[in-house]
């Protein structure tokens, strides 16, 4: 997994434990995939505005893992960019509000991703406000409508029905929530980013833990700062405030894959493994692609002896991360 300056939330507690497990288990995100919410030194314009994965997650209702999940596997991936990261479009949102009332009715994932997909390469040829339209499955097809005639973007299934006009408000509603200003909201992961750059060293670690606390207390929305600091407290020895920011973290989101990890990494060096089985099985429903999750829930399984169970990890693991020491120890596992 890539560590190179640009990937900024830290998962990480320095050597692993013992009983065989993964040793230095990282877990990094790409900043484009991280917590801060764009917004510029001027009244919200949801239609034209850029939204980080935070935001998003608050107006759709989906946890930043889902997000992260979908992006990852291509189902639906913010396509702005404010020249330095990825961001999600209003056509996004449209996009993923649509699909997360799809998969809720029970559609069946790929008729979903068909549906999705059409929909979103449809919404830019719309002349009209976005704001002013409306997407209706009616049983048999995914329809948005206008003043226009209605056009079908792909076969869909049961039955949704939202006025993007609504979606409009609910992005102002969310991005209120929190009392945070633009400018707070930016001063808060400036902050974030400089606690990540200076986590890793020892010598620095009470530099990043001011810029964590500065980012929390500016943003308290600021989850992956909160597990970061969680991290940085663990590795100083503080274990039990540690878990407490993992659990503070899972409150603002709580699908947050890494948070869960790090709750089963704690429960696992603590000796009970039980728990840490359903922490670690959290982040991978969470975060399917989250491989250190797979890998470590593997070995907490065969630790309690339910060797079948772990092996579907096993072969997870490896197909995420075919190569490597660990690669070593996952076929090792599924020879025996």
């Amino acid at each position: 997994m890539s560590e190179d300056q640009n990937n900024v939330i830290h998962v990480f507690f320095g050597k692993g434990i013992e009983r065989g497990q993964k040793l230095d288990p990282p877990t990094v995100h790409d900043v484009v995939e991280g917590e801060p919410p764009v917004l510029h030194e001027r009244e919200i314009d949801p239609v034209s505005d850029l939204y980080g994965i935070a935001e998003v997650a608050r107006v759709v209702g989906v946890s930043q893992g889902r997000l992260r999940y979908w992006d990852r596997t291509a189902f639906v991936r913010p396509s702005g960019s404010d020249g330095k990261r990825r961001l999600y479009t209003f056509q996004d949102l449209i996009g993923l509000r649509t699909a997360k009332g799809l998969l809720d009715h029970g559609v069946p994932l790929q008729r979903v991703r068909a549906s999705v997909d059409a929909l979103v390469a449809s919404l830019p040829r719309v002349t009209r406000p976005l704001a002013e339209l409306r997407v209706v499955a009616d049983g048999h097809t995914v329809v948005v409508r206008g003043d226009e005639p209605a056009f079908e973007p792909q076969s869909g299934q049961l039955v949704i029905d939202f006025n993007v006009g609504e979606l409009r408000d609910d992005v102002v509603r969310a991005l209120a929530l929190d009392g945070c200003t633009p400018a707070e909201r930016k001063a808060a992961y400036d902050h974030y980013l400089e606690g990540c750059r200076f986590d890793e060293e020892e010598t620095t670690f009470e530099r990043a833990e001011k810029a964590y606390r500065r980012a929390i207390e500016l943003d308290p929305s600021l989850s992956n700062a909160i597990t970061n600091l969680g991290n940085l407290r663990f590795r100083q020895g503080h274990s039990i405030e540690a878990e407490a920011l993992y659990l503070r973290a899972l409150k603002i989101d709580g699908g947050q894959p890494e948070a869960f990890y790090n709750l089963g990494f704690l429960s696992f060096e603590r000796g009970d493994v039980s728990a840490a089985v359903g922490h670690f099985e959290k982040a991978v429903a969470q975060d399917p692609g989250f491989s250190d999750a797979h890998f470590n829930l593997a070995m907490a399984l065969t630790e309690l002896g339910r060797a079948s169970l772990a092996k579907e990890h096993w072969e997870h693991y490896l197909v995420l991360e075919p190569d490597g020491a660990w690669s070593e120890i996952a076929r090792r596992h599924l020879s025996e």
